[in-house]
């Protein structure tokens, strides 16, 4: 079997028409293809199939598709996405290569364009993944925060803080780097929910409030009075520094 034939690519769409076309075109190029028809679906067989490559809609049932990239970004930095969307002005391309998108391709599109891309962003990937360790030397600087007396360290998931040194869960890197990555905006509790959880269902706000609670402890000198990660009344929390 090829390389190309064992490469996987999960298709998140909710327009059967559309995906059952897409999955049977990919097949005949030789990948392995699986369809999730909503976005709670699509986070759940990320997950289980583990993909070479996603093919993202933005307008999905249960969790959009930008939620989804932003969640997927938060532990995957290096899968490539390709988001494939009737949504085509300018702010919607800006919009999704901000928030990690690799390429995005406007509803209708022509068949062999969309194979030509799928198959540059696959090859782009394996030779990423051949070169991981010149990868993971130019990233390295990224693994560490530092805010005020704070440092994260991703990469080992531990914290350096006044209180010492700190263990970091997953669920607690996972919301840091979301904080992080939307630093100085505005989070609203749904928001955070749907990103670093996926969705909402049997999570609730109080949940988000326990872990900034949390974060106050381990990062802030004083947990009343916080500095980097501020309530906004009604609204959310801002992580500024």
């Amino acid at each position: 079997m090829s390389e190309k034939q064992a490469q996987k690519i999960l298709v998140v769409e909710d327009e059967r028409h559309i995906s059952e076309g897409l999955k049977l075109n990919l097949t005949l190029k030789g990948y392995e293809v699986i369809v999730a028809s909503d976005g709670p679906s699509g986070l759940a067989e990320w997950k289980a199939f583990d993909p070479h490559l996603i093919i993202l809609d933005i307008m999905l049932p249960g969790l959009d598709g930008l939620s989804i990239l932003q969640h997927i970004r938060l532990e995957d930095e290096r899968i490539p996405i390709l988001i494939l969307s009737a949504k085509n002005t300018a702010a919607d391309r800006i919009n999704g290569f901000k928030n990690g998108v690799d390429d995005y391709l406007t509803k209708p599109f022509h068949l062999d364009e969309f194979l030509l891309r799928v198959e540059r962003l696959l090859t782009r990937s394996g030779w990423q993944k051949h070169n991981e360790k010149q990868k993971d030397a130019h990233y390295i600087s990224e693994d560490n925060y530092i805010f005020g007396h704070n440092q994260i360290d991703f990469q080992n998931g531990t914290a350096t803080t006044h209180m010492g040194d700190i263990a970091l869960t997953e669920q607690e890197m996972k919301l840091l780097k979301l904080f992080i990555s939307h630093k100085g905006a505005v989070l609203s509790r749904k928001k955070i929910l749907e990103i670093g959880w996926g969705y909402a269902i049997g999570t609730s706000s109080r949940t988000v409030d326990n872990f900034v609670v949390r974060f106050r402890k381990y990062f802030e000198k004083d947990p009343k009075n916080p500095q980097f990660f501020v309530s906004k009344r009604s609204v959310g929390y801002v992580f500024d520094h």
